[in-house]
């Protein structure tokens, strides 16, 4: 299948093989590259993408401006794609690449939606999706929706025929957006030389400042007043020497990692502990906040209940289905009224 692409189009899809091959080989050095004006100005946009993935609109608007649309200002444009993605992977943080893909995913859904039909087509064959088959692989689909929480996209609410999926027309924007986000996903991180990312050195400082700030907003400062009591009660056995199961240890891990606690204190938390290893306690920590490819989510209510891990549930446990929500709403119950 081919269609004419223009521009425009390698500026909203910058994914595209043909948008990489409009820019041609940059690639041949990035160290020079992001040296010269036109590099220094694709990395700003670049960290704009950052920014834009992480909800920083304050500071986008103090550079809101974007690329021309002539053939100089499109080629800035794709690079900032790409040196977007060579960020995040300097910085190797997985909820921060999630954060990247879904922001690219969403920007090209948002033109997507509105496309030509035949070009539609085309973006949605070249990501591996044919819109104008209202069937898709059983094992296509299950990879494609795996980030979607819709009840509509669970199988038992689907049509299933010799392993293929029923979808309708209109569901195929929403999937071909996914498709795009795994993919997207799928290749990063990228194997970025050290020397690369020490020369990117201040742009993933403001990264990591963007993003610090938000998980700030987000959670705020750790304070152990607020945690739930399934989160206190394994501390306390862990403070006090006892050793505790596997599951325990996944759960308080995972919950102080998500609230934004730093790995080292994370890591001396289990210094007490009877079968204490640093070696292997390193490993699972790190393993557990992503540096293993995956970043974990603290268990829900559900499944800390299932583990035998929920004891002395309060007022507040009735009210909440995990315990990241429970420690957010305690510290809002916990703020002081504003004057």
């Amino acid at each position: 299948m081919r269609v004419t692409l223009d521009l425009k189009d390698f500026v909203k899809y910058p994914f595209l093989k043909e948008s990489q091959q409009f820019i041609g080989s940059y690639a041949d050095s990035i160290e020079e590259f992001i040296q010269t004006n036109t590099g220094k100005i694709a990395l700003r946009y670049a960290l704009g993408r950052v920014r834009d993935a992480l909800g920083d609109r304050e500071n986008r608007e103090k550079d809101s401006s974007s690329p021309g649309s002539d053939s100089f200002g499109v080629k800035q444009a794709v690079a900032s794609y790409a040196l977007a993605r060579v960020l995040v992977s300097c910085q190797n943080d997985r909820s921060l690449i999630e954060r990247l893909t879904r922001f690219e995913a969403q920007r090209a859904y948002s033109f997507l939606i509105d496309e030509e039909e035949t070009k539609k087509e085309y973006i949605a064959w070249s990501v591996g999706i044919d819109i104008r088959n209202p069937e898709i692989p059983f094992i296509r689909y299950v990879e494609t929706v795996s980030g979607l929480r819709d009840d509509r996209w669970r199988l038992v609410n689907r049509e299933v025929r010799a392993g293929m999926v029923a979808v309708t027309h209109e569901e195929m924007d929403e999937l071909v957006r996914e498709q795009i986000r795994v993919l997207l996903t799928r290749q990063l991180p990228l194997k970025v030389p050290e020397r690369i990312c020490q020369l990117l050195q201040p742009a993933l400082e403001q990264v990591t400042l963007v993003y610090q700030k938000q998980m700030l907003e987000r959670f705020g400062t750790v304070e152990e007043d607020s945690f739930p009591p399934c989160i206190q009660a394994i501390l306390m056995a862990l403070t006090s020497g006892t050793n505790i199961t596997h599951a325990g240890r996944f759960a308080v891990t995972a919950f102080l990692h998500n609230i934004g606690m730093d790995n080292n204190k994370i890591i001396e938390l289990y210094c007490r502990a009877p079968d204490f290893d640093i070696s292997k306690t390193m490993y699972q920590v790190e393993h557990i906040s992503g540096r293993g490819g995956t970043e974990y989510t603290s268990p829900s209510c559900a499944a800390m209940r299932t583990n035998g891990l929920c004891v002395k549930r309060d007022a507040l446990c009735e009210k909440v289905g995990h315990p990241l929500s429970y420690y957010k709403q305690k510290k809002r119950k916990g703020k002081p009224a504003p004057t």
